[in-house]
């Protein structure tokens, strides 16, 4: 499993050759155990020592250490003739950690921890191709409670700026060939945004919040919308949260072209002007009584010419659900929160580490959904899927040809708790991040033996 770090982080520039082996040795560890914390992922003092000394190092920037990552996910982004980028905030709580410093409040003002703001770029089948900016910062405590000054800044001056750059970002390292599209949630719903100079071939999906003023007379966002006939329905699977189990639900299709009014409250107005965008509104038909139904209003830079492409558009909202699985696994799986580091650049360099390991799990997660029928050997090595094989079933495989990606995905989930039932679905980025430290252990347990076998 060591093959797939090498690759990924082969290019990565750290100022010595020894950094980057030091690098893929720690990334290799820690996405053996992704639940263990750093010294049973490292199993020795040495190698724990020097997975603590890396994240240290005065030599090294968490830029550094993503950059053989992003490198690599350009690649894989270059095979592709659209891509999402799906850009999205979290917050990383350390309130427990009493002797951390470099934290900052968070949005619950007793909370202290990092905020972190990512890109995430995705297939426009669902694959997580991996992560192209990250952005962490702390909040100031004085700053606290001056919500309302904050409000009168430029967006320059305020966190906003976060999804600026992430475009800024986004355009700047994707091939031009590639036909990229920003999707985001309401918090991107700001005029800045909308109206910040993007390249050719960038658009983007922004959820709208606010019942924006529309050029054509005294007519708002929401409204218009809402008033007009259904032009079509369409279903979309929704993800199961703590609060909800997933289901299918039935959606009601609403779409216009619209012409949105500049913020009427900000310095010199006079000089912003008027965006013309698509509007999306997409409403639950017959939601269970238990749940909130799904109402979004979407606005997007994308071209519409039938009823199919909105369907598209709203598929690849749906996809923005990822990042926040993405989220999941590095607070959950990696175990992010649980750090005992003495401070936040030290943390913002254990984040870049594990930011790659968090990817990993998601990826192979949602490829072997989209792409079943795909060799395994694309994941494992020959030992290591044979051995998981005769682990699950008792036996030598018998066929000459490797298993499907299906089939090992399904087997690792097995080994981490997945009981495969009717009904159960595909397995979840939890067991098989579990499956995937159990199958660790079994291949290292072999390949000591082999070399005893060998003596």
């Amino acid at each position: 499993m060591e093959e797939w770090i090498t690759q990924e982080l082969e290019r990565t520039e750290l100022g010595d050759k020894r950094r980057t082996k030091r690098l893929i040795k720690i990334v290799s560890n820690l996405s053996a155990s992704p639940e263990a914390s750093v010294p049973q992922a490292s199993g020795t003092w040495s190698q724990t020592k020097a997975t603590y000394d890396f994240w240290d190092s005065p030599y090294i920037k968490p830029s550094m250490i993503r950059q053989g990552h992003l490198d690599a996910t350009v690649e894989r982004i270059a095979k592709h003739q659209v891509v999402l980028a799906i850009q999205d905030t979290t917050e990383i709580n350390y309130t427990s950690h009493k002797a951390l410093s470099g934290i900052g409040y968070l949005d619950n003002k007793y909370a202290l921890g990092l905020k972190v703001h990512s890109v995430l770029t995705v297939s426009t089948q669902g694959i997580p191709l991996g992560i192209i900016e990250q952005q962490v910062w702390s909040r100031k405590e004085e700053e606290l409670g001056k919500g309302e000054q904050r409000k009168q800044k430029v967006t320059a001056q305020k966190e906003s700026q976060k999804w600026l750059d992430g475009l800024k970002k986004t355009d700047s390292i994707i091939p031009s060939s590639v036909q990229v599209v920003t999707i985001a949630d309401r918090e991107a719903d700001f005029y800045d945004l909308f109206a910040y100079p993007r390249r050719q071939s960038s658009d983007y999906v922004i959820r709208a919040t606010q019942n924006r003023c529309l050029v054509d007379g005294e007519k708002h966002l929401w409204t218009t919308l809402e008033s007009m006939e259904s032009q079509g329905t369409m279903t979309v699977e929704v993800k199961r949260n703590p609060t909800r189990p997933s289901r299918i639900a039935t959606l009601e299709i609403r779409y216009q072209t619209v012409t949105i009014q500049p913020p009427q409250n900000r310095a010199k107005k006079e000089q912003l002007t008027p965006i013309t965008l698509q509007a999306i509104l997409v409403a639950e038909v017959d939601p269970p009584t238990e749940v909130e139904p799904i109402s979004w209003l979407l606005l997007t830079t994308l071209e519409i010419t039938s009823l199919e492409d909105v369907k598209t558009y709203v598929q690849w909202y749906c996809y923005r659900w990822l990042i926040e699985r993405y989220h999941y696994v590095l607070k959950s799986g990696c175990g992010i929160e649980k750090l005992q580091l003495e401070t936040a650049q030290r943390l913002e360099m254990a984040l870049a580490t594990y930011s790659i390991v968090a990817w990993r799990l998601l990826w192979l997660t949602y490829l072997a959904r989209c792409s079943p029928d795909a060799s395994c050997e694309q994941v494992l090595e020959t030992h290591e899927w044979q051995i998981l094989y005769a682990t699950i079933h008792h036996q030598l495989y018998p066929h000459t040809s490797p298993p499907t990606l299906a089939e090992v995905v399904n087997w690792i989930a097995r080994l981490g708790g997945f009981l495969g039932r009717k009904g159960d679905g595909s397995p979840g980025v939890k067991v098989l991040w579990r499956g995937l430290s159990r199958l660790h252990d079994l291949v290292q347990g072999w390949l000591i033996c082999q070399s005893l076998v060998v003596n």
